[in-house]
């Protein structure tokens, strides 16, 4: 009857560290999404990410604080894709119009017969430039609807 007074007491004893261990981690893995909060609205998001990682891998058992920073990590994404997307956008309203320039002198000049091999050249590279932005861009729209879809779930 002792020994079973004493175990019982024990698991008493190691329930109530390990449900204080638990609030712990718990504080500790919202702390973490704070950080990662606040390095978002900061725009330092590799940090944000990094943090989100972290609270992953350490704090596997703080479920609810884990689905806050799987949505903090699409608002992330989304917002990458987004200035990535303005960016690739500007850059390939450029190219289209020097593709276009270029384009249109190698004809004259094919016309005339004077093409060099370097126009050719240069013609052919950027359009190869130009459809690279094209994937880029069409990429990065496709990105941004899925990251859209998932929040929506």
């Amino acid at each position: 009857m002792k020994n079973t007074l004493i175990l019982t007491i024990g698991m008493a004893a190691t329930m109530a560290l390990s449900s204080c261990s638990g609030n712990d981690a718990q504080k500790a893995a919202e702390d973490m999404l704070e950080q990662a909060e606040k390095y978002f609205s900061e725009g330092r998001y590799d940090r944000a990410k990094i943090a989100i990682d972290s609270l992953r891998k350490v704090y596997p058992g703080a479920v609810e604080t884990r689905k806050k920073a799987l949505t903090l990590f699409q608002s992330i994404s989304l917002k990458e894709a987004q200035e990535d997307l303005a960016i690739t956008d500007s850059i390939l309203q450029r190219v289209t119009l020097d593709y276009k320039y270029i384009k249109d002198k190698v004809e004259k000049d094919k016309a005339e017969l004077r093409a060099t091999p370097e126009e050719l050249e240069m013609l052919t590279r950027t359009k190869m430039k130009l459809d690279s932005l094209k994937v880029r861009f069409d990429m990065q729209c496709a990105k941004i609807k899925y990251i859209h879809k998932k929040q929506k779930e």
